[in-house]
């Protein structure tokens, strides 16, 4: 069932023992919405904990900073910026048909919670997690305010996405004047990367191929690449977009080799074409500029569809 801001403040209001659950690969958003209202609970005196199946990357390791050791049986769960049971991946599959709420911002958020505050006008979950903490009354402390800070820049890629709306200036700056930490968290998440980092991202500029005269480009990221660079799946953000940087590209597409064989895909796209259609072709889905799927077909038979599919939209 869809419930408002306001229905959904007080439903953590009225609950205690609450535990927070983040996708699996956890990003910027989904983590910065986990402690964003790991902090709020923390002011209303509630008993909460943040979960997720996957380790926290190191640059998010700022987050979990006021975090509590606690152990409890949980009474009410919450899942952040979680748009299907399968994103909560196998470690927190225990969960995945006992979530109360769910707080997302993706279209295709498939309701699995038992109520689901959805809105996906939201340039990231973060923006709804700062509406419905002031709906708690909650003062944004520069804890709170840096972890909403987090989510809302790295899913907007620095306010650079088509998702990015007047509003999402808007929460930023009063985050920023609430005392989120904007200049380090800018610096650390965008501007800085690590040598493994720059190694694969060269190797996946070497996989570039063309379709359309230029209007489709795709990439591939290999396992041998991840084992000849060093590199973590952390150091991966931001890779997805590479594609639909070069001038002309209109759809950008990646392709990434899982250890079972099976290829995770990003599509990034311009104004021409709904990125979340195309991720259709393999049952997946996102938002109108960005989105993903899985897909267990062979990489020429996976591009052979996807192009398929991008071409479909263009026309």
């Amino acid at each position: 069932m869809r419930i408002t801001i306001q229905q959904a403040a007080q439903r953590l209001l009225s609950q205690d023992r609450i535990l927070i659950l983040s996708h699996k690969s956890p990003d910027g958003d989904t983590l910065g919405s986990a402690y964003a209202l790991l902090y709020a609970l923390y002011a209303q005196n509630k008993t909460a904990q943040v979960i997720c199946g996957d380790p926290i990357p190191p640059q998010f390791a700022y987050l979990s900073d006021g975090e509590k050791n606690v152990s409890f049986e949980p009474s009410f769960i919450v899942a952040v910026d979680v748009a299907s049971r399968e994103l909560l991946g196998k470690a927190l599959s225990d969960y995945a048909l006992r979530v109360d709420l769910c707080i997302d911002h993706h279209r295709m958020n498939e309701g699995y919670a038992k109520e689901t505050l959805v809105d996906d006008q939201a340039a990231a979950a973060c923006e709804l997690l700062y509406a419905v903490i002031r709906e708690m009354d909650v003062p944004i402390t520069g804890r709170i305010a840096s972890c909403l800070y987090t989510g809302i820049a790295t899913d907007s890629g620095c306010f650079k996405y088509p998702n990015t709306t007047a509003r999402t200036h808007q929460i930023a700056a009063d985050l920023i004047e609430a005392g989120a930490d904007y200049v380090r968290i800018n610096r650390e998440l965008f501007d800085t990367k690590s040598r493994a980092r720059i190694e694969i991202e060269k190797q996946v500029l070497d996989t570039l191929s063309f379709a359309e005269n230029g209007r489709i480009a795709w990439a591939c990221i290999t396992q041998e690449m991840l084992h000849n660079t060093g590199a973590q799946e952390s150091e991966l953000e931001g890779l997805a977009a590479l594609p639909r940087m070069i001038e002309g590209v209109e759809v950008g597409i990646t392709l990434r080799e899982q250890q079972d064989g099976k290829y995770k895909i990003s599509v990034r796209t311009a104004q021409k074409a709904d990125a979340a259609a195309i991720c259709a072709v393999f049952g997946g889905g996102g938002h109108l500029r960005a989105a993903g799927c899985r897909t267990a077909c062979p990489y020429e038979e996976a591009v052979e569809k996807l192009l398929a599919a991008a071409k479909k939209e263009l026309e």
